[in-house]
């Protein structure tokens, strides 16, 4: 098997501070015999070591992780790295956003949910468009001013 792996990646905010160290390996025989050998190109590992301090002690809590990717295509350590850290920004701001602020994962439709999806995402996509407060408060504002104000917050020509 082969490895690269790229410098140590960290982010540092306020209270704390996570460690990435990321390592691309062939899939060589590991996988032979079974189904999925011809779709693995690599196999990506990512070790995860946070620093995480309590405000209130100014104490340091410890945890590390290792967590495991696949890609059907040859790739670099860099490149993997960029491209995990891209997927949990999305995750971390539409999807979360959705789930909680927008209360996505409650709705209780059954019939046609993608359209309700759709509308909730141009509702998001409006709100972070023009943002000036938490997206809580925004979405707040909005449902007092009602659909008319939404729209105005965004250039769209009437017909």
């Amino acid at each position: 098997m082969t490895a690269t792996t790229p410098p140590h990646d960290s982010d540092h905010s306020r209270n704390r501070d996570e460690t990435r160290i990321v390592t691309v390996f062939g899939p060589a025989d590991a996988l032979a015999g079974t189904n999925w050998h011809t779709h693995v190109a690599a196999i990506i590992q990512v070790e995860r070591s946070v620093a995480t301090r309590n405000p209130a002690t100014g104490l340091l809590h410890q945890t590390s992780e290792t967590a495991f990717y696949i890609a059907n295509r040859p790739i670099t350590a860099a490149r993997a790295a960029g491209a995990i850290r891209a997927h949990w920004k999305i995750e971390n701001t539409s999807h979360y956003t959705r789930d909680v602020t927008m209360r996505e994962d409650l709705s209780r439709i059954r019939i046609n949910p993608g359209i309700f999806a759709r509308m909730r995402s141009f509702g998001f996509n409006i709100l972070m468009s023009s943002k000036t407060g938490t997206m809580k408060q925004d979405r707040y504002r909005a449902a007092l001013a009602g659909v008319r104000h939404l729209l105005s917050l965004v250039a769209i020509p009437k017909r």
